[in-house]
């Protein structure tokens, strides 16, 4: 059995804040800034949640990625998503996302990613698709529980039967190098000296 190389699926962007974003052919990623006409890319926080309560936030959000494997993941429970649809800009398969650490660098091409933090799944994903919302996020003891998501003040996850969860629902990212990034593109893992488990951001 032959194991597949990290790898670029698809990639997304939209230039309006809506939840989900469209697949398109490429997107180039800008140094200090994210996916080139993309309404989540700057300097400063761009999520519109986050720009209300300060706008001058370093934006650790420039670029979302998601791991193919949860899109099969709520197909196989009877949701009908697809690129895009949960608002990542890039769909990875063949690398496991969540287990990376805090300060990783992802190499797309001739682009650099560096790791920031998780994406904290909040209510937007049920108005999706219905209890989409727990297929984003399971308690961290691995018990099954068909528990609602518990959510916090702004929205976010916070616990399922009131247990410690893992959020599912990708993670977060800003770009170091620049470039173009297209669908089949190979990515590189660059782990850092330390190992700091990933945190919402």
């Amino acid at each position: 059995m032959t194991t597949q190389r990290p790898r670029v699926v698809a990639v997304s962007r939209d230039d309006q804040h809506r939840f989900s974003k469209v697949p398109v052919d490429m997107i180039v990623l800008v140094e200090g800034l994210g996916v080139d006409g993309d309404a989540h890319s700057g300097t400063t926080v761009q999520h519109l949640s986050r720009v209300r309560r300060d706008p001058t936030t370093p934006n650790l959000r420039q670029v979302h990625l998601i791991h193919d494997e949860l899109l099969d993941e709520a197909r196989a429970a009877g949701h009908e998503i697809g690129p895009g649809s949960l608002g990542e800009n890039i769909l990875t398969a063949g690398i496991d996302l969540l287990g990376l650490p805090t300060d990783t660098r992802l190499h797309l091409g001739e682009a650099v990613l560096r790791v920031t933090g998780l994406r904290n799944p909040c209510r937007q994903i049920n108005d999706l698709s219905p209890d989409l919302l727990k297929i984003c996020v399971e308690r961290a003891d691995g018990v099954a529980t068909d528990s609602d998501v518990d959510l916090g003040p702004t929205g976010g996850t916070v616990s399922r039967d009131g247990q410690p969860i893992r959020r599912k629902a990708g993670i977060m990212a800003v770009v170091e190098r620049g470039g173009q990034v297209v669908p089949g593109d190979v990515i590189t893992v660059e782990l850092p000296d330390g190992h700091v488990p990933l945190e919402p951001v």
